[in-house]
C-alpha cells in the first residue's frame, strides 16, 4: 500500500485543491497511482445525481483511479459554511470514527500516493467535541500545509505549524501558494517561513488565475517529502 497524506491550509481560500490537484499531477508525471478524498464538504451544489463539490470533482479529474463520487466525498452538505453547521442544519451527524471508516474504505484501493483534503484551515469542528483534523491522528497520516501567501501569512503559517505538531501530527511539507496577484516583499515572506518551518518546502506556487493541475504541478516536488513514497 502506498503513502497517505491529510492536506491543510492556514485558512480558508489558501488554495488546498489547487495544490492538491498539483501533487496528484506531479505525482502521475512519476507514473505513480493516485487518488484523493474529500472527506467533508460543504458549498455544494444540488445536480440530478446529488449534491455535488467542485473541489471534489477536481479531485476526481486530477486522480489516476477511479472512484465512485460518494467515495472520494462521503459527506456533502449544501450550505457554504462551516461544516458542524451545515451538518446541524441537514440533521447529519459527523463523527470523526464514522469518516475514518469511509477513508479507510476507500484507501484499500492499491495506490502509490492517497491525498485527502481537509476543510478550511486546521481547527475545524466536526461536532460539539471533535476536529476534522483529528482524521489526521486516527489515520496515522503526515500533514501537507498549503500556506496562503498574503499579509499575515507568517503568523497564520506558524501557529498552524504549531497545532499540527501539537496535536502530535507529523508535517511532511509545506507549500507556499500566492492567493494574491501582489504580495509586498513575497520573497522576505517566503525565506522567513522557509527558515521557520521544521518541514521541507514542497515548492512556491506563484499566483495563476486560472490554475491548472499540469502547471501547478511544475512548481512542486513530491520527491521533498520527508516520507518517502
Amino acid at each position: 500500500m502506498g503513502k497517505t497524506y491529510f492536506v491543510t491550509a492556514t485558512d480558508t481560500d489558501a488554495g488546498k485543491t489547487v495544490v492538491t490537484c498539483g501533487l496528484l499531477a506531479a505525482a502521475r508525471a512519476q507514473g505513480l497511482t493516485t487518488l484523493a478524498l474529500k472527506p467533508v464538504a460543504a458549498g455544494c451544489e444540488r445536480t440530478d445525481e446529488g449534491l455535488r463539490n467542485d473541489d471534489a470533482l477536481a479531485l476526481m479529474q486530477a486522480m489516476t483511479l477511479s472512484l465512485p463520487y460518494e467515495q472520494v466525498n462521503p459527506l456533502a452538505l449544501e450550505p457554504p459554511i462551516a461544516p458542524h453547521i451545515a451538518a446541524d442544519e441537514a440533521g447529519v451527524r459527523i463523527t470523526l470514527d464514522r469518516l475514518a471508516g469511509y477513508c479507510r474504505g476507500a484507501l484499500l484501493t492499491r495506490h502509490d500516493l492517497a491525498l485527502i483534503e481537509g476543510a478550511g484551515g486546521w481547527r475545524v469542528p466536526l461536532n460539539g467535541r471533535e476536529m476534522l483534523t483529528g482524521l489526521a491522528r486516527e489515520l496515522n497520516t503526515p500533514a501537507i500545509l498549503v500556506v496562503g501567501m498574503k499579509l499575515g501569512c507568517i503568523s497564520h503559517a506558524l501557529l498552524t505549524v504549531e497545532a499540527i505538531l501539537r496535536d502530535g501530527v507529523k508535517l511532511a511539507g509545506w507549500v507556499a501558494n500566492q492567493i494574491t496577484p501582489e504580495l509586498d516583499h513575497f520573497e522576505e515572506n517566503f525565506l522567513t517561513l522557509k527558515n521557520q518551518i521544521p518541514a521541507p518546502c514542497l515548492g512556491s506556487v506563484p499566483f495563476m488565475r486560472q490554475p491548472n493541475s499540469t502547471t501547478v504541478a511544475e512548481y512542486l516536488d513530491i520527491g521533498r517529502l520527508t516520507l518517502t513514497i
